[in-house]
């Protein structure tokens, strides 16, 4: 869900000269600035290496939701494979900018088995040699724009929600976001870098607003 957010607000932007799209499966946006990669598996890009050299900025939104799945089976998705794609990134174009999306609460001394591997996962990020790297922990986001969760609960907690997240907003607007807000605020932090490595809703809120 925000991976089509990214997406989107990327195609938007006059700025953006081309975008690669890299995925388990084809994205249904069709841009003359889009290019797309669904390799046969995402845990080893090796032959993918020349495609991936000299983008400025990465922004990883691939992920699953925990339930479901054991720690192994979280771990492997969640740590293994963003590691094992970063650090080709770092390797083959260092000077590029790398973003993760990870979640609120996220802590690698957490009880949460959730938390725990986001955080372990942020923390082995940070140590890579990329010119730069943010860590975004959003809160509540709003798909807007017609963008949708794969996820069914996730989808059916949107249906209830929409109608009251301007209440929502109003109330913790610390605490609530957009996938438009967490796209612009990624293309923020690849142009201008952020105030700070790890970003909670409130920081990304007020880099989107920055422009």
């Amino acid at each position: 869900m925000v991976g089509q957010g990214v997406l989107r607000e990327c195609l938007l932007d006059p700025g953006v000269a081309r975008v690669l799209a890299v995925g388990r499966s084809p994205v249904r946006q069709r841009h003359d600035k889009l290019r797309q990669l669904a390799p046969p598996d995402l845990f080893d890009l090796s032959a993918q290496e020349g495609e991936l050299r000299g983008h400025d900025a990465c922004f990883f939104c691939l992920g699953v939701s925990s339930a479901g799945l054991d720690e192994a089976g979280y771990r492997r998705l969640t740590h293994d494979l963003t590691l094992s794609v970063a650090g080709l990134l770092a390797r083959v174009t260092p000077a590029m900018t790398f973003v993760y999306v990870s979640g609120q609460g996220t802590d690698a001394r957490g009880r949460a088995m959730w938390a725990r591997v986001k955080g372990e996962t942020e923390e082995a990020l940070l140590r890579l040699p990329f010119q730069a790297a943010y860590m975004f922990r959003p809160g509540y986001i709003q798909p807007l724009h017609g963008i949708t969760s794969r996820t069914g609960l996730y989808r059916a907690l949107y249906a209830v929600l929409s109608p009251v997240f301007p209440v929502l907003q109003a109330l913790r607007p610390d605490a609530v976001t957009t996938t438009e807000r967490v796209g612009r605020a990624m293309l923020a932090a690849a142009r201008r870098g952020a105030p700070t490595r790890v970003l909670l809703t409130r920081d990304i809120n007020r880099l989107a607003s920055a422009g």
